[in-house]
């Protein structure tokens, strides 16, 4: 063999990814076999290995970590060439590459979708939802096209469109539906639940109660919303959830709801991409739909939240 391929290096990319060749053909929608032979095909071509193998694990030789350096770059500007020659066409179609926090891909994606799909029949969505360190990450390495999440991420190499914003509810047990609704100061008192480390919503939680991560404190930590208003339910503590996952979250749950006094909690969701795509414009479009979809779920989640 002469020369590599593209093919060659989107498998080499996904087995430094997984670290694992089962995991790896399994994401390339190829056998195992058959990943074995393009990886060792790569590795004769550019004359010397490229992983450790083990029963358990691959590993990246130090060669193979300078190699997945240039290899993204290489599939980045492979993706963008992509990504042009769809700019020829009068609408957004093939693959698209959204990723999506986990505190706003249960309630607001199935909106997106359906808006989306009924707009641009021809688009191929491929969703991500995880948290936005990894995001960022996987954005800035050209394996997503765009994300949303909580603004500002304050990178200088992304562009930043604001969506929206929404406000915080207090989600606590039943019986206490008649109390005031605490401020602040008094809730840093109470038994807090909150995302586990890593979800910007916990950091958002946090700062609104003036609480400092670092310090111990009796705060609870759930995997996800759902855990936390359960626990409410159970009359373990309050939560704070965000207004378009009381819909959702609530429907099952002994828990009453509560609006704080202004100024009141709240954030701000917007889209994110590279600065450098050349889908900017279509992720301009995009971002329009995005923002409709949310104001037709805000529009839900008004009726269906009866807050004191």
């Amino acid at each position: 063999m002469d020369s590599f391929t593209l093919r060659q290096l989107r498998y080499f990319e996904a087995l430094a990814q997984h670290g694992h060749f089962g995991r790896a053909a399994e994401a390339c929608a190829i056998s195992q076999p058959a990943l074995s032979v393009q990886i060792r095909e790569l590795e004769e071509t550019l004359g010397a290995a490229l992983f450790e193998r083990n029963a358990r694990q691959v590993r990246l030789t130090g060669f193979g970590e300078d190699v997945a350096a240039k290899v993204r770059d290489i599939l980045r500007g492979a993706d963008e060439l992509a990504d042009f020659a769809r700019l020829s066409r009068d609408r957004l179609t093939g693959r698209l590459r959204i990723g999506v926090i986990p505190t706003i891909a249960p309630y607001l994606l199935p909106t997106i979708i359906g808006d989306l799909t009924r707009r641009y029949p021809g688009l191929d969505m491929r969703l991500r939802e995880t948290l936005t360190p990894r995001l960022i990450q996987e954005l800035a390495e050209g394996r997503l096209d765009t994300a949303i999440v909580a603004l500002p991420v304050s990178e200088p190499s992304f562009t930043e469109v604001p969506l929206f914003s929404e406000e915080f509810v207090l989600v606590r047990p039943s019986a206490d539906a008649d109390k005031p609704v605490p401020n602040a100061e008094t809730l840093r008192e109470m038994r807090l639940l909150l995302l586990e480390e890593g979800h910007c919503f916990r950091d958002q939680a946090l700062s609104f109660c003036n609480i400092n991560s670092s310090l111990p404190r009796e705060l609870l930590d759930g995997s996800s919303l759902s855990t936390l208003v359960q626990m409410v339910g159970a009359g373990i503590g309050v939560t704070l959830i965000p207004e378009m996952a009381v819909p959702v979250e609530t429907r099952s749950a002994s828990v009453s709801l509560a609006r704080f006094d202004a100024p009141r909690p709240s954030r701000r969701i917007g889209m994110i991409w590279r600065n450098t795509t050349p889908l900017a414009d279509q992720l301009q479009e995009v971002a329009e739909v995005v923002r409709q979809s949310a104001e037709t779920l805000a529009g839900r989640a008004a009726g269906a939240t009866t807050c004191a």
